[in-house]
């Protein structure tokens, strides 16, 4: 593009030589940043792209192509004493300072990011403008405005702090990049031929959530699997292995007429996006596992009430979502009143997620 469409301080993409991308969040979160590797890679293939991202999500990046060294913080280290916490900061940042890198793309205000700007004294920097503070500003050579208030998609919001500094994506490279690994595959596979299900012949159903308030009530999720059953559908249920999670695969579990192949917290995340890989549609909430099934392509039914579907939607894939027609959500709070329940899910009926599924399953044959 002519230099004339660019911003005044872009970054010089052929004078950077190693980049550390910093995503400090929950594993969608992280899964809907990896565009932005994608991007840096395919615009400047000499660049050595890395990523620093708390331990518990690093399934989410470990493998993507773009990707050269994954840096991991292990949530645990606040537990430890202060001899060991410090020992694991220290060993961290010794890793991030030997990379000598020339850019840092911050996609959170994490105040992480602010040291890490500070400490490894790269030569550009790029932040959301999202704190005032004086210290927070002077942190970061570049800012960039986010677009909130359900009125952008995240995988956007982040790659905008690649536009801010000179660099475009297409939507090729804007896609979700998740690495399943041949172990995982053939886990599955295992777990697919024990239960009797084939390829692209059933329906995969993860009615949880970690956030309570973002899930249909389980007695809803039995009636939708026992009407697909009744149309001669092949249903599976899953969950990850969170307590919640499983309580409400159980629950559902027992309000169905019959059973059905069903697997609750067994698979690991690689396992679990190979099983979703292979399934013929997904069902769920607005929950990680939703962004798993965006990006292995498979088409996807979701729920929404209290978060915001054009924030957190399924991204680039055949979807379907289904919401209320409440004049308040998207709220982002946590249940009506704070008491973990939302009217704006549990108002809504089997029928409603049944026709979204006939519809989709349609438009995809």
């Amino acid at each position: 593009m002519s230099e004339i469409f660019l911003p005044p301080d872009a970054v010089p993409l052929d004078q950077v030589r190693r980049v550390l991308v910093i995503k400090l969040r929950n594993l969608g979160d992280v899964l809907l940043a990896s565009p932005v590797i994608s991007t840096l890679k395919s615009r400047a293939p000499h660049l050595e792209v890395d990523a620093l991202v708390y331990a518990d999500t690093a399934d989410m990046l470990r493998g993507h192509p773009g990707l050269t060294v994954l840096h991991e913080i292990d949530r645990s280290w606040k537990r430890m004493g202060a001899w060991q916490r410090f020992r694991g900061e220290l060993r961290l940042l010794s890793a991030m300072r030997r990379r000598n890198y020339d850019l840092i793309v911050h996609l959170t205000e994490h105040v992480r990011g602010i040291w890490a700007a500070r400490l490894l004294r790269p030569r550009f920097s790029v932040a959301p403008d999202l704190r005032p503070a004086r210290y927070y500003r002077k942190s970061f050579t570049h800012r960039y405005p986010v677009i909130g208030g359900n009125r952008r998609h995240t995988v956007d919001i982040n790659l905008d702090a690649l536009r801010r500094i000179g660099v475009y994506p297409d939507k090729a490279g804007s896609r979700l990049v998740l690495s399943v690994d041949a172990p995982a595959v053939a886990a599955v596979e295992k777990a697919m031929a024990q239960n009797g299900l084939r390829e692209r012949s059933f329906i995969l159903v993860h009615p949880g959530s970690r956030w309570f308030f973002k899930c249909w009530p389980p007695q809803r999720v039995a009636a939708f699997c026992d009407a697909l059953v009744a149309e001669g559908r092949q249903v599976v249920l899953v969950s990850g292995p969170d307590a919640i999670e499983k309580r409400l695969l159980s629950e559902a579990m027992r309000h169905l007429a019959q059973p059905v192949p069903h697997f609750p917290g067994t698979f690991s995340l690689k396992e679990l996006a190979a099983l979703i890989a292979k399934a013929r549609l997904y069902f769920g909430m607005d929950s990680a596992p939703m962004h798993i099934a965006a990006a292995m392509g498979t088409p996807t039914v979701a729920l929404f009430g209290p978060s915001g579907d054009i924030e957190w939607g399924p991204w680039q894939v055949a979807n379907r979502i289904v919401t209320s027609s409440h004049p308040c959500r998207p709220c982002g709070k946590d249940g009506c009143g704070g008491g973990k329940r939302s009217d704006c899910l549990e108002v809504l009926e089997p029928q409603q997620v049944l026709d979204a599924v006939h519809s989709l399953l349609e438009q995809t044959a």
